[in-house]
């Protein structure tokens, strides 16, 4: 049964789909960071939820980062970061999200005195508490790459007695002047301990395709986030296909990090069969979960239904889960989608 046609909001919110490039830190919406700020005394500059909105301007990766941390200051107990995942996890849920990988940054929070601990425990306990709103979720702990090597080594270190309770590691921050090598000895070693390996090679960087080919060839990553500079290699981009290996974009982030949305780029991706995954990155500094991401590049690539389920379907592939969990996910799309179909006499 084809259903080709042009997919409504209604239809995207439904899609079953998997997130897999989304910083919790980046969840921190207006309303909840000023009600943190006042549960924990931090004095943030701004006494309203307008003049925090107003803060959340950036038009380029630096000036991003530089709102991006210094919001963080609010976050301060386990309480906190299981409220922050747990609003984040209701969204999710409504935007029809059934699995999440998510990241997190505790150098950010140990760098100002908030113990790694009190981090992981309060997001995990809230992966445990997303079950009961059908969303399977899980961890990934990204090191900041504008740190040293050796600050993520012993992050790691410091994390191991809790590596039941995150699935992966990532990398993430300023990707100038710090290469995926930088990182080799503490990537080895979180393999070693049977984690899993992603890195973001974000878009239009200075040696984005040097970072990408590092990070397939020398660090062997499970994935890669963002990545869609590989486009530029026709044989990368033909190793990344041949591994299975997702590509977890994010459309609207990208169109605040640069002037473009990489939605060509995406769309041929897609179309030569590479896991291309739509995310939302940042969404509370985005404005854009992923329901609207979805929307935002049918829109600007004038995909179809049959092209957004196929990404949602690349979102299940992509994902760190069990094989027969992952055939159980496509299936529900494949059901979703019929259900669909059938009720849209026009498709």
């Amino acid at each position: 049964m084809s259903t080709a046609i042009v997919p409504t909001a209604a239809f995207v919110a439904g899609l079953p789909k998997a997130e897999l490039h989304l910083h919790l830190e980046g969840t921190l919406e207006p309303e909840l960071k000023l009600e943190l700020a006042r549960r924990n005394g931090v004095d943030i500059g701004q006494s309203t939820v307008e003049e925090v909105r107003a803060t959340y301007e950036f038009d380029s990766l630096a000036s991003f980062l530089g709102v991006y941390y210094p919001a963080m200051d609010v976050l301060v107990t386990e309480a906190d970061f299981y409220d922050l995942a747990t609003a984040y996890f209701r969204r999710a849920a409504a935007d029809g999200v059934r699995r999440v990988e998510a990241f997190f940054d505790p150098q950010a929070h140990t760098s100002r005195g908030v113990p790694i601990d009190t981090v992981i425990l309060g997001y995990h306990r809230a992966a445990v508490d997303a079950a009961g709103l059908g969303v399977s979720a899980e961890l990934i702990l990204c090191f900041l790459r504008d740190f040293t090597a050796e600050s993520a080594l012993a992050t790691l270190r410091s994390a191991l007695p809790y590596a039941d309770r995150f699935i992966g590691v990532g990398l993430d921050s300023d990707e100038r002047g710090n290469p995926p090598a930088k990182f080799a000895e503490v990537f080895a070693l979180a393999r070693q301990n049977g984690l899993k390996l992603t890195m973001h090679c974000d878009i239009d960087q200075v040696g984005s395709i040097d970072n990408i080919r590092q990070v397939l060839e020398e660090i062997q990553v499970d994935r890669i986030d963002h990545g869609t500079n590989i486009v530029e290699n026709p044989e990368l981009v033909t190793l990344v296909r041949e591994r299975g290996l997702g590509l977890t974009c994010c459309p609207v982030s990208n169109s605040f990090v640069t002037a473009d949305m990489k939605a060509v780029e995406m769309v041929a991706l897609l179309h030569v069969g590479v896991l291309v995954t739509v995310n939302s990155d940042d969404p509370a500094y985005f404005g854009a979960y992923v329901a609207d991401n979805y929307l935002a590049l049918a829109e600007k690539a004038g995909l179809d239904t049959d092209e957004l389920a196929q990404l949602a379907k690349n979102s299940f592939q992509a994902s760190w889960l069990p094989e027969a969990e992952k055939r159980a996910h496509l299936a529900s799309i494949d059901s979703y989608v019929d259900a669909f179909v059938a009720g849209n006499p026009a498709a």
